[in-house]
């Protein structure tokens, strides 16, 4: 265990690289089981959200008259590309990009698109994805095909965060979210990849709420 409490380890006298040691054991019961809680919990969340789509779907057309949503290619587990919606929180002009990285006080962020993006109102729609079985509730991140790509080309073992689906939030999302450097992420997911229980899931759904709460780690 390194000093980050995980099974990461530096691979070289500098400590800027890590080896991150992949565990990926086989959980029938908590696969299962974590299938069914996803599918009731996107349900619950999917009617209990769609006041707050509607008036946020208003205010966006509001805002500017442009489309509510917008799509975006992701890679998932075992590095398939899927399509993930989100509701829009940049300017028009800036959502036919690959460029997903934010700056604090971006100024492609929209008025309506600061609110949505501090507290997470603007992910709800993947809630589909993971009732579809794209995603799941707690899992990596998913980031787009290029960021993949230039990660792993310092970082070869940053690919092995595809060995599982791609989740709504997770260790690495309560932890810092985009204020994370690509290794930092790297192993905050190893470290959940290897060790995910339920005693785990539930401590990262808790810590969830508090984020959400506070808009830590959102730009």
């Amino acid at each position: 265990m390194n000093k980050f409490g995980s099974d990461c380890v530096p691979s070289d006298l500098n400590n800027d690289l890590f080896s991150c040691e992949l565990k990926l054991s086989y959980k029938p019961i908590y696969d299962i089981a974590s299938r069914v809680l996803d599918i009731f919990l996107s349900l619950l969340f999917l009617i209990l959200t769609s006041p707050i789509v509607f008036m946020t779907a208003v205010a966006i057309k509001f805002e500017d008259g442009g489309p509510v949503f917008y799509n975006q290619i992701r890679t998932g587990k075992d590095g398939i590309h899927f399509t993930i919606y989100k509701m829009r929180s940049m300017k028009i002009s800036c959502c036919q990009t690959s460029d997903t990285v934010t700056k604090v006080g971006d100024a492609r962020i929209t008025t309506v698109g600061k609110f949505i993006r501090k507290t997470r109102i603007d992910e709800i729609p993947q809630l589909l994805l993971v009732l579809s079985g794209k995603m799941k509730f707690i899992g990596p991140r998913p980031l787009v095909p290029e960021q993949i790509e230039e990660f792993s080309l310092n970082l070869p073992e940053f690919k092995n965060r595809l060995v599982i689906k791609p989740g709504l939030t997770g260790l690495a999302q309560i932890s810092g979210g985009n204020d994370l450097t690509p290794v930092e992420k790297l192993i905050l997911d190893v470290e959940y990849i290897n060790h995910r229980s339920f005693v785990l899931d539930f401590k990262i759904i808790w810590k969830t709420v508090g984020v959400v709460i506070s808009g830590y780690g959102a730009r």
